[in-house]
């Protein structure tokens, strides 16, 4: 005799107007005790899911799991259903169809010996977490919060319809703190329908394809799982299930189920693979496929405190169920002490709320959608059996906690296939884009917020560059392998580029100082610009490789003022007299009496333009203060 259990699909054959399968090419059960019937032992005679006891009745029925039994003298296989005796056919030893029990009536069906069984309660031991020094408890997380001071979330609760571009260009704190809507309307997202299941994910995609499972107890991932044995899993009444799992990386992109999730209309205006990616480099291409995801929990479900990969933002709608969220800020002090316990052993040993200044609480129910901004620290506890999608998306305006947060990732040393796919790659395609629209539109384009964002990622760009330069081969390898030549021909001339744009856009002139890591510029030579260095206020650009504007003509006049007296406050000992010279200067200050030489330098360029010509004039006044042969320089 031959038991086994197939799995059927959710939807019968018949209704799908297909013919069905046969057991033997219908995928399996996990359970140990199922045969091999791919090897050709069932034999069906009408290759459709029939047996040979089956009625009228039993075929209007579908069964998700089928179990089959073989007769011992004929080898035609049964289902247990139609020819059993409404025992369990594991408890079987030899079987027997009607037929050949008619036939001889000496074939018996018999039963196993039963097993002796204590009736005393055994504690099941998790040895492999047990060996590793990890928990086998998954109630423990839990625990730790017990007696912590947690407070409720302030965050903003919005429509959906308020959230957009003009919301985050108004705003200054925009997308600075998470953002909750109660009601998917107006978000102009689309998701499955409610009464979606867990089933349906497995149908859609394919109960073989294999899933990453994270055991809760040990917050590691739990081998040997497939998309088909978690939904058995997930059907299992919560008090047979021996541990907690759970699913959060799921990516859905070119299945079937892409087609019914669309994320929010204000995520897909900023998301970098969207708007940046070349559309000719996705489909069969590889591209960060992270705006899809599947996340599945069941009751009693823990997800660590973490920081979503390159501090991506992301959205997150329950589609059933319900999750609890803990958050803590991510001021420069939080992300320190997270770096310091993400994986130490304090990760461990100690609760991540204890280190830091606030934890901050959001319960999220049916229905509901959040937006989870960049660098947010946050663990999630999932009271009951619960659907989400979701998706995470890197965007402009908050680059630098976005390269903080990769920063802390090497720190920690986490893994390559839990960082970002293809970050750098993206970054270079974002900066590739940002440089031609500044070409294009030198002033006035951008908005102050974006600007900051684009000078963050040109320093980043730039550091990529610096790598490239003077990095071990192994270091310049991997940066060159991440930049896309099919957009980027020269790397670190963009990068620089990029910055020196940017800072021009942002209101420095070329020769300022006074914005971040100006400082660091190379020169042919490869070596620092010292501090203070003098240029003419004409450069068109203070870094290697890059290749200025060529100009049709460019002329140049100084023009020297007439001395004058006037009273002014002489320069003191403290930093208050740079505030008083930095503002607006006339001839009415109180002071004592100075002697003032001006010089007026005008540079007037001019060049042509494919539409007409361009023509830069730049002005600067320099004045000369002289008290008792004392002197200072101010230029405005």
């Amino acid at each position: 005799m031959a038991r086994g259990q197939r799995r059927s699909t959710r939807t019968t054959a018949a209704a799908a107007g297909s013919k069905p399968k046969s057991p033997e090419s219908s995928p399996l059960s996990t359970r140990s005790n199922t045969p091999d019937v791919t090897s050709g032992q069932p034999t069906i005679n009408d290759e459709s899911l029939d047996c040979p006891a089956c009625t009228p009745e039993s075929r209007e029925h579908n069964y998700r799991k089928e179990s089959w039994i073989e007769c011992d003298s004929c080898k035609t296989w049964y289902h247990w259903r139609c020819a059993g005796n409404g025992g369990d056919v594991n408890n079987i030893a030899k079987w027997y169809c009607q037929p050949c029990i008619g036939a001889d009536q000496t074939r018996k069906i018999t039963v196993k010996t039963p097993a002796r069984k204590s009736s005393r309660k055994k504690t099941q031991r998790d040895y492999a977490n047990l060996n590793s020094g990890l928990g086998s408890d998954p109630n423990r997380w839990m625990r730790l919060l017990e007696g912590k001071e947690i407070r409720d979330a302030p965050f903003k609760h919005m429509e959906g319809s308020e959230i957009n571009l003009e919301w985050l260009e108004d705003d200054d704190e925009a997308m600075l703190a998470p953002i909750i809507v109660e009601r998917p309307e107006g978000l102009g997202m689309k998701m499955p329908p409610k009464d979606f299941t867990v089933d349906d994910v497995a149908d859609l995609i394919g109960e073989s394809t294999p899933l990453e499972v994270i055991d809760v107890a040990s917050q590691t991932t739990a081998p040997g799982w497939t998309l088909g044995k978690w939904a058995d899993y997930f059907e299992t009444e919560p008090s047979k299930r021996e541990k907690i799992f759970n699913v959060i990386s799921l990516e859905v992109s070119g299945t079937k189920i892409s087609d019914m999730v669309l994320p929010p209309k204000f995520v897909r205006d900023l998301d970098w693979v969207e708007n940046f990616w070349p559309s000719t480099r996705k489909g069969s291409h590889m591209y960060p496929k992270v705006q899809l995801y599947c996340l599945m929990g069941v009751a009693r479900a823990w997800t660590d405190w973490h920081i979503d990969f390159a501090g991506s933002s992301v959205y997150y709608h329950i589609l059933q169920g319900s999750k609890v969220f803990y958050f803590i800020k991510p001021t420069t002090a939080n992300l320190a002490a997270y770096e310091r316990w993400s994986g130490s052993e304090l990760q461990y040993q100690s609760w991540l709320g204890d280190l830091v200044d606030e934890v901050f609480k959001v319960v999220l129910t049916q229905g509901n959608t959040m937006i989870i901004p960049a660098g947010w620290i946050h663990a999630v506890y999932t009271p009951v059996d619960t659907l989400v999608f979701g998706g995470n998306f890197l965007h402009t305006y908050n680059v630098s906690t976005q390269i903080r947060v990769r920063n802390i990732e090497i720190a920690t040393q986490v893994p390559k296939k839990f960082r970002f796919p293809m970050f750098s790659r993206l970054c270079w395609y974002v900066g590739d884009k940002y440089l031609r629209d500044l070409k294009a539109h030198s002033t006035g384009f951008f908005s102050p917020r974006i600007l900051a964002g684009i000078q963050a990622l040109a320093d980043f760009l730039v550091s990529e560059a610096r790598a490239l330069e003077q990095g071990s081969e192994q270091v310049k390898k991997e940066v060159r392998d991440q930049i896309p030549v099919d957009r980027v021909k020269d790397g670190p001339a963009v990068a620089r580029e990029l910055r020196w744009r940017a800072r021009l856009a942002a209101g420095y002139s070329s020769d300022d100082e006074s914005s971040k890591d100006v400082t660091n510029i190379f020169p042919s030579n490869g070596a620092k610009r010292k501090r203070g260095q003098s240029e003419d206020f004409t450069a068109e650009a203070p870094f290697k490789n890059f290749k200025p504007k060529v100009w049709d003509a460019l002329s140049k006049t100084s023009e020297e003022g007439a001395r004058r007296k006037t009273t002014g406050s002489k320069p003191t000992g403290g930093e208050e007299w740079m505030e008083r010279w930095l503002g607006d200067v006339d001839d009415t200050q109180d002071g004592e009496e100075a002697s003032v030489q001006s010089r007026r330098d005008v540079v007037v360029k001019v060049r042509r333009t494919g539409k007409g010509l361009e023509r830069q004039r730049i002005e600067r006044v320099v004045e000369d203060w002289e008290w008792k042969e004392e002197a200072g320089r101010i230029s405005e």
